[in-house]
């Protein structure tokens, strides 16, 4: 059966009309592409700072954008002299680096498309996705990168190596330094190229593929043009989610379009960016780097949130008490500003005392300067949210798809609905389908599948709208609430529809030992789970358990770890309907990891993967 062409909403939100008042504003003077928009910001601001990275040294070097258009304006010359042609695509395989951002902005200026790849990619996908997308360069991070993208036949006429040397007999790798000099001496020769180059990209035209990960199947190429870069950097700015004076702390992968928005709205208001990939680090790099402002993906604040829990409840005694009593304090301050008020004079004394002892302990943790942080590509527990905010630290939820350049959807600064996506993004139309599909309609909606015609026909309407695959509600305060994925929906054999993501979600609220829940039922005549444990939550539990020196699979088989689970399952259960409470689980003897195929890079569940994997495991808690 073929899907509609036409839908006919039953409810529809939108943003405040200040807010598409701001963005008309700004829309009106648009320029016609991302690298535009990014000469734009270089001629703007040429002296103040645009990226910082660690130096090697322990520190962190500056440039400024006028120190960055050097550098882009040398790389874009460098893909004309290698003969770079309107919209051919240029691969990028690299984690999130400076040299990222470089490469990314010359092709935009070039008048090329990016094609992003995940640097966990296996080399299966990565030839495929060379060959979809006909990408004839590729900018690679190092000689692993290499050799994937030359394990097999592909459209690659030249390959860009961002640390190391090429072999000196293989005249298709060069280095960046040997492109960048390359383009240097282009430009001796053409010294208007990059800026001729750039003025001819239409707005229309693609900027982007970027492979969905997915959670089943091959990936498919998602065309984003320069008109939704631009439009989600503008948008953005509109409604006052980052300012000029901001610090950004950029970790995310920026082969995600959550990472690639992040880069359009810092072109859009010129705040700098502090650029770190790795993970493990970003709980030191904070206090040093001191940044206002980071998004990143719930697991982050999960992590977090169940490291300072686990923490204080292993010490135990006056500070547990102390600490209770103070978050408790913040918690009610929360909810008097949620209301839009202020607290009376005996809590705000209270709450200075309650900051001082413990709130603020916990926001220099993260440098002290946090304004906000932004949380996107999956669902944030709303208990999790609230207690930031509780401890002063607000995370602003949001929502998207790759197919709509990733923000559609963002809670606003100082007026988050937590269990929320917020409102729209001005300029985007959303609307809910008979069914509750979420549906999507604006100037971030993808240009269609590469090569893709049937699956962008069953995605996108005639009429413009894009079925999301989400299943949502509109609160009374415009705010969209999301329940599920359409096709993760489980129905029992008694007829009962459960949605599992909400309940995974507030499970990892109340267990800060675990990592993922992944709830099963389609079929079954009651719902199961599986546990994932977090590794630091666990080695913290062990320490203080007295098994130190298990291996992980012991820990999560002991007796003592299932009576801890139990009791943070009640907990979970009392919140539920009787239909859709967990009557048995087990606990998975690993982690989930991206490297096993459990998890998408953007730390999305493969739900059906890991059912699959442990098919045994799930039959077993419906014998008997």
């Amino acid at each position: 059966m073929t899907a509609e062409t036409t839908i006919e909403p039953v409810a529809r939100c939108r943003a405040l009309d200040w807010e598409i008042a701001a963005l008309n504003r700004l829309m009106a003077d648009a320029p016609a592409s991302l690298g535009a928009l990014f000469l734009r910001r270089a001629a703007a601001t040429p002296d103040q700072e645009a990226y910082r990275r660690p130096d090697g040294a322990g520190g962190w070097a500056a440039s400024t954008w006028a120190e960055t258009r050097a550098v882009v304006t040398d790389l874009a010359a460098g893909l004309l002299a290698l003969g770079l042609q309107p919209e051919d695509r240029v691969a990028i395989a690299s984690t999130t680096r400076l040299e990222w951002i470089h490469a990314d902005l010359a092709v935009m200026c070039a008048g090329g498309a990016t094609t992003t790849i995940y640097p966990t990619t296996p080399s299966g996908d990565v030839i495929f996705i060379l060959n979809d997308s006909g990408s004839r360069f590729a900018v690679v991070e190092d000689e692993g990168q290499l050799a994937k993208a030359l394990a097999a036949p592909t459209s690659l006429e030249k390959l860009i190596l961002i640390d190391g040397q090429p072999a000196q007999d293989d005249d298709r790798v060069l280095s960046l330094e040997r492109l960048r000099d390359l383009g240097s001496r282009y430009l001796a020769d053409h010294p208007e190229a990059v800026t001729v180059a750039t003025a001819a990209v239409r707005p229309e035209q693609l900027a982007t593929l970027i492979y969905t990960s997915g959670t089943t199947g091959r990936p498919k190429g998602v065309r984003l043009s320069h008109a939704s870069w631009v439009y989600e950097g503008l948008a953005t700015r509109a409604i006052e989610v980052a300012s000029p004076d901001d610090l950004g702390y950029l970790w995310l992968p920026l082969s995600h379009s959550f990472g690639k928005v992040l880069l359009s709205t810092q072109l859009a208001t010129g705040h700098a960016a502090a650029i770190d990939a790795d993970v493990k680090k970003i709980i030191d790099n904070l206090p040093v780097v001191r940044p206002t402002l980071m998004a990143a993906a719930p697991r982050i604040f999960e992590k977090v949130y169940a490291g300072v829990i686990s923490a204080i409840r292993s010490q135990g005694g006056v500070k547990l008490k102390i600490f209770e009593w103070a978050v408790g304090v913040g918690a009610e301050v929360s909810r008097h500003r949620q209301r839009g008020l202020e607290p009376g004079v005996l809590l705000a004394v209270q709450h200075r005392i309650a900051d001082r002892l413990v709130l603020a302990k916990i926001r220099d943790r993260f440098g002290g300067r946090i304004t906000e942080f932004v949380s996107g590509s999956a669902a944030l527990s709303k208990d999790v949210a609230e207690w930031f905010h509780a401890v002063g630290l607000e995370v602003l939820e949001g929502y998207g798809l790759t197919e709509t350049s990733a923000g559609t959807f963002v809670n606003r600064p100082g007026r988050s609905e937590f269990g929320t996506v917020g409102r729209p993004m001005p300029g985007t139309e959303v609307a809910l389908a008979a069914d509750g599909e979420i549906l999507v309609r604006g100037p971030g909606v993808m240009l269609g599948y590469h090569n893709l015609p049937e699956a962008t026909a069953e995605i996108l309407t005639e009429d413009g709208w894009l079925r999301t695959g989400d299943i949502g509600e509109i609160t009374p305060n415009g705010s969209l609430r999301i329940t599920d994925r359409k096709k993760d929906l489980i129905k029992t054999s008694g007829g009962k529809y459960v949605a599992p993501q909400g309940i995974e979600t507030q499970f990892k609220a109340v267990c800060p030992l675990a990592a993922q829940l992944v709830v099963h039922g389609e079929g079954r005549n009651y719902v199961t789970a599986l546990v994932a444990l977090d590794p630091d939550a666990v080695a913290a539990w062990a320490a203080g358990a007295g098994m130190q020196g298990r291996t992980f699979a012991e820990i999560a088989g002991s007796a003592e770890m299932r009576a801890t689970i139990e009791g943070c399952m009640r907990q979970l259960n009392a919140r539920l309907g009787s239909w859709e409470t967990i009557k048995k689980f087990e606990i998975i003897d690993r982690p989930l990891t991206v490297e096993e195929g459990d998890l998408t890079p953007s730390l999305k569940l493969r739900r059906r993967d890991v059912e699959q994997r442990y098919l045994t495991t799930l039959d077993a808690l419906y014998r008997g």
